[in-house]
């Protein structure tokens, strides 16, 4: 057992207490507290956002050497210590632990990227179509950024937020999930000491009412949020009546595609990866199989023998391959989806129960369910539970597969080029996959979706410059 650690404020440069604090539990035995975390209050909010305001002159106008050696320096030392890092991550969220290693190097990669990118950023020279005039563009920071994440992937989301932000010369204020302070805490610890000034970067921790508090601070030029379609809703209408710049990530019910030619065994592990692995909480998880006829049955043999021989146990244990949900909350949300899906006429094939042991553990389920207008096809879970929706052909599959509110990933097995292009020009998903997990991405390149999964410029890779900074044009006579 890891010792206990306080996760602090860190505001203006100094590493701040508060009032409250919120014990931080490990999933996988909640009776073992990872950490003691402070609340942020109002006003400790109010002072951060006064700090990255005034530490924005400063590092707005900083140089593009300057940028990079700072997140080069933070990707440099998350890599160095992503052992260490991955087992804070597996113990306070529940990823197994070669997927919380994964996660915290993918992280260092993140900075590492937009290091180089601050490297790039620049301008255009565009002819007048006046004489004697000259006309260029440029890029600069917006200002102060609001950084809202989830506690899904508690150091790999703050990273692909705040490496573009302080990229571009912004100024950051960072919120986590209340459920995972430790990784947000110990990134502004290594970014504590890249040598930033003082206020240009600032973390704080809480619930609800400092992300509000957040997005509601006059001084808050831009948000980026990743979370629930509701509170992303709500961010929007403050943002659009306060004139903010806003980005949001929001849910998805993603689907997974299987035709009748798809290999059968790539088909199947494409379905479980995505899925089931990350325990389902990914929001590019593939809660909807859609099979054709032909393979249907042959398909669905395989996914349950593939299913029930998952292993499910505690993050840090070698032999799990699926580690705890990430409190009771979302348990009591899991079992509850499993009830819904059998009121609507569905066929619990396997899992969907609560296994034994003091942790949040809930075994993958699969429920087969042939009506795609289902509340479970139309509502995202968040956690292992996916549905297997028949179709008779490839047509009915895609137009069921579009059938959502939701348009961030999704993915077709297939070994036909033709439905393979089809899927990929009429499939209405920021993302798409060909024989690969709908879940599982690079980080070099842009990550997004469409409809309700995703509002605003695309985050990740060169694209994420688009959201942080403005365009400025020049007119010299």
């Amino acid at each position: 057992m890891s010792a206990q650690q306080d996760f602090r404020q860190f505001i203006q440069g100094e590493w701040v207490e508060s009032p409250k604090t919120r014990a931080n539990i490990n999933p996988s035995d909640p009776t073992e507290i990872v950490g003691v975390a402070a609340e942020a209050s109002i006003e400790q909010v109010d002072q951060a956002v006064l700090a990255a305001q005034a530490a924005l002159p400063s590092w707005s106008r900083s140089t593009p050497q300057q940028r990079f050696d700072v997140l080069d320096f933070i990707g440099t030392e998350i890599l160095a210590r992503k052992q260490e890092l991955g087992t804070l991550l597996a113990r306070e969220e529940g990823k197994i632990l070669p997927e919380a290693i994964g996660e915290v190097a993918r992280a260092a990669y993140i900075f590492k990227f937009f290091a180089g990118e601050a490297l790039r950023i620049g301008g255009q020279a565009i002819a007048s179509v006046r004489p004697n005039m000259e006309v260029i563009t440029s890029r600069e920071a917006v200002g102060v950024v609001g950084l809202i994440t989830p506690w899904n992937f508690p150091i790999a989301i703050p990273a692909w937020k705040a490496a573009p932000a302080l990229a571009c010369g912004n100024t950051v204020v960072l919120k986590p999930s209340e459920l995972t302070p430790g990784c947000a805490w110990a990134l502004a610890e290594i970014i504590s000491r890249s040598g930033l000034p003082k206020g240009a970067f600032n973390l704080v921790m809480g619930d609800g009412v400092a992300g509000k508090a957040l997005v509601e601070h006059p001084a808050i030029n831009a948000i980026s949020f990743t979370g629930s379609t509701g509170t992303g809703k709500l961010i929007a209408q403050h943002c659009a009546l306060t004139m903010k710049k806003y980005q949001l990530e929001m849910g998805g019910k993603n689907p997974l595609v299987i035709l009748d030619d798809a290999d059968l065994n790539i088909a199947v592990e494409c379905a479980v990866n995505g899925a089931f692995f990350s325990t389902g909480q990914r929001c590019t998880a593939s809660s909807r199989t859609i099979i054709t006829a032909g393979i249907y049955d042959a398909f669905k043999s395989a996914i349950l023998e593939r299913t029930r021989g998952l292993k499910v146990g505690a993050a840090i244990e070698a032999s799990s391959q699926i580690g705890p949900v990430v409190d009771q909350r979302q348990l009591d949300k899991n079992l509850g989806y499993i009830a819904i899906g059998v009121a609507e006429g569905g066929n619990l094939l396997v899992g969907g129960e609560r296994l034994p042991g003091t942790g949040y553990f809930f075994s993958p389920a699969l429920i087969e369910n042939h009506n795609p207008n289902a509340r479970l096809n139309q509502e995202e879970v968040f956690g292992p539970v996916s549905t297997l929706v028949k179709a008779q052909n490839f047509e009915e599959a895609l137009q069921i597969a579009n059938a959502t509110p939701y348009g961030l990933s999704a993915g077709i097995c297939t070994t036909s080029l033709k439905y393979a292009t089809q899927f990929r020009r009429d499939m209405q998903a920021g993302m798409i996959m060909v024989n690969a997990p709908t879940a599982g991405v690079d980080y070099h390149v842009p990550f997004g979706g469409s409809k309700a999964s995703s509002y605003g410029p695309r985050e990740q890779g060169g694209m994420a410059m688009e959201f942080y900074t403005r365009v400025k044009t020049h007119y010299l006579a």
